[in-house]
């Protein structure tokens, strides 16, 4: 990962934090504002069920717009409109919505997640983030992080707790949009059940990493996360004390991730290791 031992002295950091935590704040009013009791789809990306609103449009719009007349010189990453390159070496990495299906059913556990990073977010294990916001406008529950400054949920500190024994433990995960990954993903979800408390799948990536700085989750894995993803929420839990990681050697991307503090999050990585999680579909 991008080494980050000298940030402290270069960046603000808090301020960093705070701008993300306003800019995921005023675009989660827009999504709520006016919201339709049911939402329609604008767009669909990789399939059918992998849908856009013009929410999601608007709101990555507003933040862009503020982010150019406040940090000129920084570069940003969004789910909706791709990369637009800076010269500062910090690039905004912004999901709109995560969880825009809760979001078109009502269901209330979407998010605007807000991170700024260091590096190239488009490469898996060459950025890092260093401040961020998850905040989900349906419920007004806020987490914010910075690097070495910790995470907080609406301005209480965050430790995530000890963790339990595999068996015991509550697991996060979630599903793809391609009919293959999900059979593939589905086969894993099958194996590890009988051998976890239980599985949830909440449908918001960054929540579910925000989840486990909050005790809410015991441990979390996901196959075909993008950057916006995971950039906030990560931190978010890595500040509480969890571990973000992929499988072996590897460092969280697309192909996996999987959060837990130690020893939970090494063996159930080790477990999804021997099934193939993450083998490619």
């Amino acid at each position: 990962m991008t080494d980050l031992s000298d940030l402290a002295g270069s960046v603000d950091l808090a301020g960093l934090r705070d701008l993300a935590e306003s800019l995921a704040r005023e675009a989660g009013e827009l999504i709520q504002r006016d919201r339709p009791a049911r939402v329609e789809v604008a767009a669909t990306k990789s399939s059918p069920t992998d849908v856009v609103t013009e929410k999601d449009r608007a709101a990555e719009h507003l933040i862009r717009s503020r982010l150019a007349r406040e940090r000129t010189d920084d570069g940003m990453l969004g789910e909706e409109a791709g990369l637009q390159s800076g010269s500062s070496g910090l690039t905004w990495v912004v999901d709109p919505i995560d969880g825009t299906t809760n979001y078109l059913y009502g269901i209330p556990f979407y998010a605007v997640s807000v991170a700024v990073v260091t590096g190239d977010p488009q490469v898996p294990g060459r950025w890092a983030s260093v401040a961020g916001c998850v905040h989900n406008p349906a419920t007004g529950h806020t987490w914010t992080a910075a690097h070495g400054l910790g995470a907080t949920l609406d301005g209480t500190a965050l430790t995530a707790p000890e963790p339990p024994a595999l068996e015991q433990a509550l697991v996060g995960t979630g599903f793809g949009y391609q009919p293959q990954r999900r059979q593939a993903q589905a086969r894993i979800a099958a194996d590890l059940l009988p051998r976890v408390r239980d599985l949830r799948r909440i449908g918001s990536a960054s929540i579910d990493l925000c989840m486990l700085a909050s005790g809410w989750l015991d441990a979390y894995y996901e196959r075909g996360l993008n950057p916006w993803d995971l950039a906030a929420g990560a931190l978010v839990a890595a500040e509480s004390g969890v571990v973000v990681r992929g499988l072996g050697a590897a460092p969280p991307s697309e192909q996996m991730l999987v959060a837990a503090r130690r020893p939970l999050v090494d063996v159930l990585a080790d477990h999804l290791e021997r099934l193939d999680a993450g083998a490619p579909d």
